[in-house]
């Protein structure tokens, strides 16, 4: 028999995990739609072995929106995040771009883009706490 103590802080994680959801459905929607909106920023982090970096650019950005979206069912929401996990792992190569690119130009936020490679192994985590 579950205590009073336990229903409320079950009640309390969910309620968290919820909201937790919401902001990163909302994150990836957002992130999709800033695809279409600037699509230059993304083209110069795109890697040189890459080809049709416009294409590949509405291609995630759309797919951020779609996952992202699918967040909010309970009945896609395990696949989106999986999806949402491969689309992280695919567009490391981008990060990766980035950083190479600051470093050579000696751009004054280097920092953060070596901060964005750590960075995909958190978001990837929380995709993942809503795999089950």
């Amino acid at each position: 028999m579950l205590h009073l103590h336990e229903i409320n802080c079950y009640y309390k994680n969910n309620k968290v995990k919820l909201i937790s959801l919401f902001i990163m459905a909302l994150f990836y929607v957002g992130a999709g739609v800033y695809h279409f909106m600037r699509p230059q920023f993304y083209q110069k982090i795109m890697p040189p072995w890459l080809p049709y970096h416009l294409s590949l650019i509405y291609i995630s950005g759309a797919a951020e929106i779609i996952l992202g979206a699918l967040l909010f069912f309970p009945q896609t929401r395990v696949v989106a995040a999986w999806g949402i996990i491969v689309l992280l792992v695919a567009v490391f190569p981008a990060n990766v771009q980035m950083l190479l690119n600051f470093i050579r130009i000696h751009h004054p936020y280097t920092w953060a883009a070596a901060l964005r490679l750590p960075l995909q192994l958190i978001l990837i985590w929380w995709a993942w706490l809503f795999t089950f």
